[in-house]
């Protein structure tokens, strides 16, 4: 499994109903895309506990071939001409699970990015986080929550999905406009290894 997400940062005045548009208009065209697990349709609004107004889809792909065929197909390719070409930052899964919630429909999710620290084990960092991971995916609330890894420049990715409108947890925190989840039972539960 691999983790995806893009982030589109908008002028501070732009009118974010142009997102929830475009998100209403096109976002059940995921909705069954061979190798996409879930794709969650993120916006966060400068004012609203955020300092960007920003719209950051954020995909889990069960298969690498469903990412390929995204980021070179059309799809990707609407994206990159109404908005220019984003930095597509990706990290490995370590781990997936359901929450208590896992029926919900999200409405909220956060993100937690964070680095191993310099001269940590690396298997430790991951255990660590692991064990983190496994906690916070059994509060109540939570719809579904993965944690992954860039090997490259060391980081961990916490991101979680959560059924109530005002997720209490850390880290950035994002509105869930929509949710494409056709593969989500294939992205397995637990470790991932």
């Amino acid at each position: 499994m691999h983790a995806m997400q893009y982030e589109i940062t908008l002028p501070a005045d732009y009118d974010m109903g142009i997102i929830r548009a475009r998100v209403a208009a096109r976002g059940h065209l995921l909705d069954d895309f061979p190798g996409l697990g879930l794709k969650a349709y993120l916006v966060r609004e400068r004012g609203d506990g955020s300092p960007v107004n920003q719209y950051a889809p954020f995909y889990l792909w069960a298969d690498p071939a469903g990412m390929n065929a995204f980021l070179w197909g059309p799809g990707f390719q609407g994206v990159v001409r109404d908005f220019g070409r984003p930095v597509v930052q990706h990290w490995t899964a370590l781990a997936y699970d359901e929450g208590p919630a896992a029926s919900s429909v999200p409405r909220a999710a956060t993100r937690r990015r964070w680095p191993l620290p310099e001269g940590a084990e690396p298997g430790d960092a991951v255990a660590e986080a692991l064990d983190r991971h496994s906690r916070r995916a059994t509060a109540d609330g939570v719809v579904a929550s993965a944690l992954a890894v860039d090997p490259r420049h060391w980081e961990l990715l916490s991101f979680t999905l959560w059924a109530a409108p005002e997720a209490p947890d850390e880290g950035e925190h994002f509105q869930v406009l929509h949710l494409s989840a056709p593969g989500r039972g294939r992205l397995g539960a637990g470790r991932l290894w």
